[in-house]
This record gives C-alpha cells, structure tokens and sequence, in this order.
C-alpha cells in the first residue's frame, strides 16, 4: 500500500499549547452525553456509483483496487486546507469524508464487490472527541457514524483502522500510483451521465449568480480592485455550492494577459477591461469554469469591442463545431482559424495566414498561447490522466462536457504589436454539452455579446 492510505494512529492530535487535560477533567468530558445521528439521507449518486464501480472492476479481473480519499494537507504550522476528497474516490463511491479508502475487489469474471473504510466519529469513551484537532466533534465538527455512511451510500463501510495491508496475495492497483487504474477512472468520467450533467448545469447556474454579484457591487470593485471581486464570488460560492472549483483569475488591465493571474491584487481601472474567469464547485464536486471580459466603464471603446467581437466569433466557431464523432480538438481548429484571420486583418502576422496555421509555424500563437478546450466535470480540467489518443487525440461523444474558450493577449511589453493593443487580454469561456445532434451551452444565461454584455451591467448597477 502507498504511504498515504495508512490509517492514522488513534492517539489525538493535540499541540504543544493545549491546556494539560488531568484524569479528572477527562474522566468527566466522557459522561453525560447524548448521541444524536447525523443526518444522511441516501445520496442520490449511490446507485451511479455501484454501476461505475462494477464497470471499473470488469476492467481489472481478478485484481484489487485502492482508491483512497487522502488527507489533510497543511497550510501553515499546525492549520490545515479545507479538506476535499480526491476525484476518483468520490466519483465511484460517493464519500467526501478524509482518511477513507474505496477497495474493490474484482473476481475472476470481474465481478467487484467493493468495502469503503473510513474514520467515524469517535465515541464518546474516548478522549478524541473533544481533544482532536481534525477529528474531534469539538474542534471539527461531527462525524457521520459507519452505518451512516454504509445507509448513505448503500455501500458497506468497516472502520479505517481495520485496513488490510494486502501484501501479497493478489495484484493490487493504488489509483494514487498506478498508471493504469488512474487512466481507466479518467475515460470513465469522459462521458457525464443525466445525473452528472444535472449537477454540471446547477454549477453554471450558481456561476452566473456569481458574475451577477460582482458586477452589482462594481462600485466597490472599482473601490478596491480585483480583491473585491474574487471575495464577492467567493462568498456566492460558499453559500450555494461546496467551493470555488479553481483559485478564481480577476484581471484587471494588463493583468489579463498572465493566463493564469490569481494573485488577485491589482486595481480595476476605468477604460480597461477586466478578465474574470471564475466557477463554483457544487456540493458533489462539479464544477463550472466560465470567463467574461467586461468593460471596467459599463462600454466597450469601439477598438474593444472590435477585439471583443473577434475572440466572440472564434468561439461561437469552436461551439458549432462541437458535435458527436467530431474530433475533440475541432473545436480549437475552428477557432483557431478566426483568430489568425483576425490578426491577419490586424497586420500581425509576420508570413501569410496559412503559413502561420501550419502547425511547423503557429507563429499566430504568440497572441493566442492556449488551447481552446478542456474537459470539465468534477476536476476543472477533468480527466486528465485519460490516454491522450482518447483525450484529447479522440473524438467527441454524447454526453461529454468541455469548455471553449479562445482568447487574444497582447502583452504590455510586446513591440510587434500597435501601442493601442499592449496591455488587452480578451477571453470569453463557456461550458458546453455534447448533444445527440449537437452542443448545448450550459453557461448560456450569462451574456456573450458585446451588446449583451453593456446592457446586462448597466442593468446591474
């Protein structure tokens, strides 16, 4: 077994400021206690989760598979992140809890029968309870008991301490450090069923709720910059959904062309656009990843809005594009093809369109830099450890949800570029589906449009 599905040492994890905790006082914390239950109700995913767990043993017979749920990471000294379950895990058994680990067991003829072990709530004959800093119901917050889980996720749970190293006598795959278990849980995923799609469409709706709420409070955000935006979207965030699903990029001005900014700290400055690309993790884990650029003033200046409508058209492109038996890198070429269009029309491009489309050149790539999808589920950039001849060399099935999200950066110091351009990033980033005769746009109720886009914020603010 890897290191980190070793179960825990029971003893409580203290530090060395705690108070001294005499016999006395302990043998006193340990009477007259209730026992309430935690409230689980079944999970809607318990089901989807055993048809994806026997679909994943049929692919390893005769082998044992790990999937564990990992631990607490520090943060700083004796502070920890806020916990959340590693992706596979919870795809095939449903748990969020930390320190549990998924074991399938497939026979001979494939068939799983799978065992979560996990840590619950301790009782109260025990000093944890109110002594454990990440356990204890006291400083933590109460655990779900193992019958709790088990009726939850109709799966059965025995106690983490009660582990098995599995040493030897049979071929066991840790999803953690198999190369082959981890790719088979990515191509799993590939393909969202209605549930999945559902929770995918909740967290694209609660996003909208999001860039609603920035754009409401722009006055602030013109008070204080980028900070007030990643917190106001963080706080819708946190009130419908689970999380944010990625550290949200809030570019004001030049910061726009820095692909990945989270610093978050610049000023939003009249006459600029800011770039906000932001999503909400939903309470299962999906997440949404949208982008919007908008005019800090509420109006695109008509050389704005020509960039703008420029990266629009490449991406409303890359969207019609996306359908089933299409290459999954379609859309990027359609895209693609608008952009170097359009920067050749600008004078940009140092050799003829073609020429600069030959993937030998991409001189063209210099303003565009990334690719124009990715997959989206429960990772951000889902499925990642999938064979890349099925992602991204494949094709595109029903059911399969990635972003497209072309973009133009034209960065401040670049001299091949017209002064007018240095500093202006631009990018517009929606979720789409793929249909049985087409796409579906499931971030579609926040504008697109330039036109749209002015209206909607001065109806906002």
């Amino acid at each position: 077994m890897s290191e980190q599905t070793t179960p825990e040492a029971a003893e409580p994890k203290t530090e060395s400021h705690d108070p001294a905790v005499p016999e006395a006082y302990s043998a006193f914390m340990r009477t007259g206690w209730g026992d309430p239950e935690v409230d689980l109700p079944r999970h809607p995913v318990a089901d989807y989760a055993e048809a994806r767990r026997a679909r994943l043993a049929e692919a390893f017979p005769g082998e044992r598979l790990v999937l564990p749920a990992g631990s607490y990471k520090t943060r700083a000294n004796d502070t920890d992140y806020r916990f959340r379950s590693d992706t596979a895990h919870t795809y095939f058994s449903g748990n969020q809890t930390s320190d549990a680990v998924l074991v399938i067991d497939s026979g001979p003829d494939g068939v799983g029968e799978a065992v979560l072990y996990a840590r619950p709530r301790a009782g109260r004959e025990t000093d944890e309870f109110f002594r454990d800093r990440q356990y204890g119901d006291l400083w933590a917050g109460r655990r779900p008991s193992l019958e709790e889980i088990s009726d939850s996720l109709g799966l059965e749970v025995r106690h983490i301490q009660d582990l098995p190293s599995f040493e030897g006598d049979r071929k066991t795959r840790d999803v953690t450090t198999d190369p082959d278990l981890s790719r088979v849980a990515s191509e799993m995923r590939l393909v969202k069923d209605a549930w999945e799609v559902g929770e995918l469409q909740e967290a694209c709706d609660i996003t909208a709720l999001g860039f609603e709420d920035c754009v409401r409070e722009w006055d602030r955000v013109l008070e204080f910059g980028e900070r007030w935006i990643e917190g106001t979207f963080f706080r819708r965030a946190r009130a419908m959904g689970n999380d944010i699903g990625y550290d949200s990029i809030c570019a004001g001005g030049s910061h726009a062309t820095t692909l990945h900014w989270i610093d978050n700290t610049g000023p939003i400055r009249p006459g600029q656009l800011a770039l906000l690309d932001m999503g909400v993790e939903g309470h299962n884990l999906y997440t949404a990843d949208v982008t919007r650029t908008l005019p800090v003033d509420g109006r695109f200046t008509t050389l704005q809005r020509d960039l703008y409508d420029l990266v629009l058209n490449a991406q409303q492109a890359g969207i019609d594009a996306v359908r089933p038996g299409a290459r999954f890198l379609a859309a990027h070429d359609a895209a693609t093809q608008v952009l170097a269009h359009g920067l050749a029309d600008l004078g940009l491009l140092p050799v003829p369109v073609e020429e600069a489309l030959d993937p030998e050149s991409k001189v063209y790539a210099r303003w565009t830099l990334h690719g124009t999808s990715h997959m989206l589920g429960m990772d951000v950039h889902d499925c990642g450890k999938a064979s890349v001849d099925v992602y991204p060399r494949g094709d595109l099935a029903e059911g399969m949800v990635l972003t497209v999200e072309p973009g133009l950066y034209f960065q401040a110091d670049d001299l091949l570029v017209p002064e007018e351009l240095r500093g202006i990033g631009i990018r517009i980033e929606d979720d789409i589906l793929v249909t049985a005769d087409g796409a579906h746009n499931l971030s579609a109720s926040l504008p697109r449009t330039s036109g749209e886009v002015e209206e909607w914020m001065g109806s906002l603010r």
